[in-house]
């Protein structure tokens, strides 16, 4: 696959099968090199995420995009509610169902193959709902938090993880340096030319993504879809972002 012009005009015609086709090769490593290349930062992120839900003791957790399971797995063993992960990707679902198995949490956890933009469950369905590194793989931002909003219980807390662009000007730079350089050549090395072509997708999807969605207009995307309460946390110097609200009533 090309990530040069071609590509990211396709990412920014049909973003949902640019998402399948890209990260079609990588469910077996996903995890190990997300944490790599992030410099070992997602996890802490995930974590954080998982804080926002876990203290409102649900029963039923809907984790939306949710991979190979990471925030999967971490939200079943952090609550004793049952999970239901969706993706739209069967490679990713497939590697999800293997690492429940490993963790002995098939009996809590559920795959789904779906997506964001049309979920296959009826209104107020869940007590809580989390998402990760969705957004920017969607054509409509604003339709798809309506969409997630509505499976979620009056009440329910939401939050989510994304990559972020730090507004500091030094860290924005060196963010810039490490996106556009340093994270191609890393996941090369440590995952192959699969890894090359994400690394090299990494950085410029996130810059187009917040010169269309700044925060303050997804802040107001998340209160017009029905989440009150919206909080944002930048992570690692502005290199994540954290938000969280819940679904009013």
């Amino acid at each position: 696959m090309r990530l040069k012009a071609k590509t990211i005009r396709d990412y920014r015609t049909s973003p949902n099968e640019f998402a399948r086709q890209l990260f079609a090769p990588l469910p077996a490593r996903y995890d190990v090199l997300a944490a790599v290349l992030s410099l070992g930062q997602d996890r802490r992120w995930r974590s954080t995420t998982i804080d926002r839900v876990s203290g409102s003791d649900p029963s039923l957790i809907l984790d939306v995009a949710c991979g190979p399971c990471g925030v999967t797995k971490s939200l079943a063993k952090r609550t004793k509610a049952r999970i239901v992960g969706l993706d739209q990707s069967e490679e990713m679902l497939r590697m999800g169902l293997e690492n429940v198995r490993r963790s002995r949490l098939k009996d809590r956890v559920s795959l789904v193959l779906g997506r964001a933009e049309q979920l296959p469950f009826g209104d107020a369905t869940f007590d809580a709902l989390t998402f990760t590194y969705l957004l920017r793989y969607v054509e409509d931002p604003a339709a798809t938090l309506r969409e997630l909003a509505r499976v979620v219980k009056p009440g329910g807390p939401i939050a989510s993880l994304e990559f972020a662009v730090p507004e500091h000007k030094v860290w924005r730079l060196a963010w810039w340096f490490y996106t556009r350089v340093v994270l191609p050549v890393a996941g090369l090395i440590t995952g192959g030319k699969a890894w090359w072509n994400v690394g090299r997708f990494l950085g410029p999807s996130i810059t187009m993504h917040y010169q269309a969605h700044p925060i303050p207009w997804t802040v107001n995307a998340w209160q017009q879809a029905g989440i009150e309460h919206v909080e944002v946390r930048p992570m690692s110097l502005g290199g994540g972002v954290v938000i969280s609200g819940y679904r009013a009533g």
